[in-house]
């Protein structure tokens, strides 16, 4: 989930988009989803092949602890069912206690803050050598990836497994890239988070309609998340409200 950008003088966009993608991830199985933005049904259908998949049904408060303070996230599982829940999903199985976040950047510009590699747990691994991994869940021993997901305005449901540009849509997102934002990164296939995300800096609206945003945080973006340098790692993370909203299939 490594992105490979060039810096423009003043912005980002051609920096970024690539920067934020997962290496080594190119040659992953994941489902070939065809999605459509003109026919709800459809769009049930797609979502409805994602049942194994845990589903957040509502909204849901995660607290981070990262240097000794609490980061608060409000996960929106109203716009981003399936991403929300994987999140919420991992939290709850204490996946991202201990991980570390190996990419920071703010220079030329801020930009995010990424972490969530499950290999960053081996402290024997160097930080730079994260930015692959996913998370294996264990009941199948194979990674688990989700679709992308995301929301355009005035919409009934999210757009799955294609990016804006590439469905044709020109609105904007339910849930934008603004400062604070909480995305899933991925590897150049649409449908291929798994755990790693990163926290959004500074407004990033060319990432928009590209990754898929699940959350936003409400408490601790000055004091805590600017202040994150690579290395730092993930204490703890709690689901402090909402949990009842998690939909998991346990067979």
């Amino acid at each position: 989930m490594k992105m490979q950008i060039k810096i423009n003088q003043w912005l980002l966009p051609l920096f970024v988009v690539a920067t934020l993608l997962v290496t080594g991830c190119s040659a992953i199985s994941v489902p070939n989803m065809e999605a459509s933005t003109t026919t709800p049904s459809i769009q049930t259908e797609l979502a409805a092949k994602y049942n194994y998949l845990p589903k957040l049904n509502g909204k849901a408060i995660v607290v981070m602890t990262v240097n000794a303070s609490p980061i608060t996230i409000e996960v929106d599982g109203i716009n981003a069912p399936i991403t929300a829940g994987n999140f919420v999903d991992l939290v709850q199985k204490g996946v991202y206690d201990g991980l570390a976040f190996h990419r920071v950047v703010r220079e030329p510009q801020p930009f995010v803050v990424q972490g969530g590699d499950p290999q960053s747990k081996d402290l024997n691994i160097p930080l730079n050598n994260l930015g692959t991994g996913s998370f294996i869940d264990p009941k199948t021993s194979r990674e688990r990836y989700i679709p992308l997901e995301i929301k355009p305005q005035e919409a009934t449901g999210p757009v799955y497994s294609k990016t804006f540009e590439n469905a044709g849509i020109e609105q904007q997102p339910v849930l934008p890239h603004t400062r604070g934002a909480v995305a899933m990164a991925r590897s150049q296939p649409p449908d291929s988070a798994s755990s790693q995300f990163y926290f959004a800096l500074t407004d990033l609206p060319f990432l928009n309609g590209s990754y898929a945003v699940f959350g936003y945080v409400t408490q601790g973006m000055k004091e805590i998340v600017d202040q994150i340098e690579i290395g730092d790692r993930i204490e703890s993370a709690k689901v402090v409200q909402g949990l009842e909203n998690l939909t998991v299939i346990t067979n």
